[in-house]
């Protein structure tokens, strides 16, 4: 014990003397004089890293996130500490190049977040091809003054980088460059500090992590930095897959799929009442169920959805589970019952699988399955996906006379796409004695900019208004004109209008008499939360938005936000109008669900569906997104913040919500397992 006395007594004096040297000597001033720069160059890249958070993530949770700030600073510093390893004069480069990469990842997942909600991946980069047919889209409706804050922080480094190297700056640090290994050791302790920080994570944080399914959640927790490091293993994960990770991925399948029947035994009412008839299946752009309720100056945005709604079978509460493939992701879910892959897009990145669609069940049972899309074939790699999925031939563009006075947006205007479509379905329905057609519609993409081209449609307001004299006269407020939002409700109109159009066409050329239209919306308009703010806040007197402590304000938060995000689904027939199958449906449906409940119909099953025939599992049904949040009757609940919003007066208890984020978690991993691992192909062996 004397002995231990006398050792801390040493180490205390030892100390105290220490900082007293250093007191004097003026080290810790010296200290950061001689290494100015290199902490410019992690304050800049940690503040836009914590910047780019708090723009996109809006929680008290993720304000108050210090893992992720340190989780930050640590990779900006372990990167640094290479730095040391270089000549002074040097380093000026070194640190620069590390800042452009930095200042290009806040950057990037800035744009990607106001129009994904999600944060970007190196599986885009396949992608990018097809940024170019849609780069107004980005300039124009997601590009905005906070994308380029990251740039402020970059220009001040290179300003003091100018400034350092006219004082001499790195010239004389040069001198003291002996101790440039030591502090390439000191800094690298980070690294082993970064080491021990993540073992000492939760269980559930390592595998939210490893997974990747919610990335803001990995974002609010591991900060950016981290998450694009991991995302980069991740995205080259489908490159070795072949040699790792097969077998763990087929047990879970056959876990999963063990006691699911391998032919339909959930009769129900529904159960064929469609079978043998031809599916026209309408994939509608962009269309959102929130605006079918909308009226401007007492005209319907929607009048020819409202009476398809009113008419056949409407699922008001269905839901698209879209990723960063949009429009190939619904037609993936659609189609095969499957989710988005958790890196890539299946349409791109996994176009060569074995899937077991609705129109290669329909093809064995003697259907003739197409699709029309008056877009380039190559886009989304529909030419080749297409024919994966069982189609016989994808009509697009060049099947079509498009000029430039037909065109809209990205390609030949819907009115004119259903037009010349007429006559290729006389010919097949002509040919064939059942078919399942899918078309495309293309008009109501964003970025909702041909304005002139939409028709006339005022989305003002039109007041007729008593004058002191007695007189009447109209006035008009601006409200939604001139808005993305109000552009957006002018292409709607327009699609809408091309809609109807069609339906009398098909009438009137004999295609419905034995026809079920099944219409889907793909996706929500893709429009930032804000853009809502004057449809729901508008006040005339002012012609502004309501300030948020006025009683008249309507908040229109992030779950609002998310609940509107749903999009139609109706399956319609020309004399179904007043018979038992005109009905609304209001139990939750996502769109993983169409094809089991089409199934049901039409007499086609699929085992390895993920969804539910919604006639069979009514109000028990759970939609889940590729983020990992889920919504059922009751609630919508969200991963990251692990907290449920309530959507109705029926209480969920925490035992419920558990289960069902385990259920959410598996259905996630086992369809991105049946997609990377090609599991439902035909296996020789077995």
């Amino acid at each position: 014990m004397n002995r231990l006395k006398v050792k801390v007594k040493r180490l205390y004096t030892k100390t105290k003397r220490q900082l007293k040297r250093i007191k004097k000597e003026h080290l810790i001033r010296e200290y950061f004089k001689d290494n100015m720069f290199f902490y410019a160059y992690v304050l800049i890249n940690v503040v836009n890293a914590t910047i780019l958070r708090f723009f996109c993530i809006h929680s008290l949770e993720n304000y108050l996130s210090f893992r992720a700030l340190v989780s930050d600073a640590m990779i900006v510093i372990l990167i640094g500490a290479f730095g040391y390893l270089l000549k002074p004069k040097s380093r000026p480069a070194y640190y620069i190049g590390f800042s452009v990469i930095f200042v290009a990842i806040c950057m990037i997942n800035s744009i990607y977040y106001t129009f994904y909600t999600s944060f970007a991946s190196l599986s885009m980069l396949e992608l990018m091809q097809y940024v170019g047919q849609v780069g107004d889209a980005v300039v124009k409706n997601v590009l905005q003054p906070k994308d380029l804050v990251y740039l402020i922080g970059f220009i001040l480094l290179i300003v003091i980088c100018k400034k350092l190297k006219k004082k001499n700056y790195f010239k004389k640090v040069e001198v003291k460059s002996v101790r440039r290994r030591k502090m390439f050791t000191s800094l690298s302790i980070a690294g082993v500090l970064a080491i021990i920080f993540f073992i000492t994570m939760k269980p559930l944080d390592v595998t939210r992590f490893v997974k990747q399914w919610n990335k803001e959640y990995i974002v609010m927790r591991f900060g950016i930095y981290i998450y694009q490091g991991e995302d980069i293993v991740t995205s080259l994960q489908p490159k070795i897959n072949s040699m790792f990770g097969y077998d763990q991925a087929k047990k879970n399948f056959d876990e999963y799929f063990k006691d699911k029947p391998d032919t339909n035994t959930n009769k129900n009412k529904y159960t064929d009442i469609f079978k043998g008839k031809n599916i026209l299946v309408i994939h509608a752009e962009s269309m959102m169920t929130n605006a079918m309720s909308l009226k401007f100056n007492g005209q319907e945005v929607t009048p020819n959805l409202n009476k398809m709604s009113k008419e056949g079978m409407f699922f008001s509460n269905f839901y698209s589970q879209v990723s960063v493939g949009t429009s190939s992701d619904s037609e993936l879910t659609n189609t095969t019952s499957l989710m988005p892959t958790k890196s890539g897009t299946a349409f791109v990145s996994y176009y060569n699988r074995t899937y077991i669609s609705t129109p290669s069940m329909l093809k064995e049972m003697g259907y003739y399955p197409f699709s029309m899309h008056a877009n380039n074939g190559s886009f989304w790699n529909r030419s080749v996906m297409h024919a994966s999925l069982g189609y016989e031939k994808l009509y697009d563009k060049s099947e079509y006379e498009v000029t430039k006075d037909n065109t809209i947006g990205l390609g030949l205007s819907d009115k004119e796409f259903f037009k010349q479509s007429i006559p290729k379905l006389q010919e097949i329905n002509k040919e064939n004695e059942k078919w399942y057609g899918l078309m495309i519609m293309l008009s109501n993409h964003t970025p909702f900019a041909d304005v002139e081209k939409y028709g006339d449609f005022p989305v003002d307001i039109k007041e007729t208004v008593t004058n002191p004299d007695g007189t009447t006269s109209e006035v008009t407020y601006p409200y939604m004109e001139g808005t993305k939002l109000g552009n957006y409700f002018k292409s709607l109109h327009y699609a809408d209008s091309a809609l109807g159009e069609f339906l009398t066409e098909l009438d009137e050329a004999g295609l419905l008499e034995n026809t079920v239209i099944v219409l889907y919306g793909d996706h929500d308009a893709r429009l930032p939360r804000n853009n809502y703010d004057r449809l729901y806040n508008y006040n005339k007197e002012t012609n502004e938005t309501y300030e948020e402590n006025d009683p008249r304000y309507n908040e229109y938060n992030s779950y609002k936000y998310e609940l509107g995000r749903k999009v139609p689904f109706i399956i319609w027939t020309k004399d179904m109008k007043g018979t038992s199958l005109n009905m609304e449906i209001t139990d939750v449906m996502g769109m993983y669900d169409v094809q089991p409940t089409l199934g049901n119909m039409f007499g086609f099953y699929n085992k390895y569906s993920l969804g539910h025939d919604i006639f069979d599992i009514g109000s028990n049904n759970i939609v889940v997104f590729p983020s990992g949040n889920w919504v059922n009757n009751k609630v919508y609940y969200n991963i990251s913040k692990q907290e449920s919003y309530p959507i109705s007066t029926e209480a969920i208890s925490q035992e419920e919500i558990d289960t069902n984020t385990e259920y959410a978690n598996k259905l996630l991993d086992v369809s991105n397992d049946i997609i990377v691992f090609n599991l439902l192909r035909k296996d020789e062996e077995e």
